[in-house]
């Protein structure tokens, strides 16, 4: 027996089917991936991972500088996005958010 037939045995009813579940690659992403980035994301809601309070974006603090937008807590002033733009990139940072949620493009908040 091969080990992935071991891992297999050793699963329980049901299981198989939950690993064949995530067993895509990231273009199956694609559909709910485009209600996140494309809506007005200033109404999305942020949890700062360093203090725990819950803003809309567009209630952070911002800073804009040539390196960059760094968005911080209005409490605590740690950071909890930044966005960077290159010549061929654009780079989010979200280590400072516990948690980002935002409406979906079919319901609101």
């Amino acid at each position: 027996m091969n080990e992935h037939e071991k891992r297999m045995s050793r699963q329980r009813p049901g299981d198989e089917r939950v690993a064949e579940a995530v067993r895509l690659d990231g273009n199956a992403a694609a559909g709910i991936l485009s209600e996140v980035l494309i809506q007005d994301i200033t109404m999305a809601v942020a949890t700062c991972a360093t203090c725990g309070t819950i803003r809309a974006l567009g209630a952070l603090l911002v800073y804009v500088h040539g390196m960059g937008t760094v968005l911080r807590c209005p409490c605590c002033d740690a950071v909890v996005l930044r966005v960077a733009r290159t010549p061929t990139r654009l780079w989010l940072d979200p280590t400072g958010a516990k948690l980002v949620v935002m409406a979906s493009a079919r319901e609101p908040i």
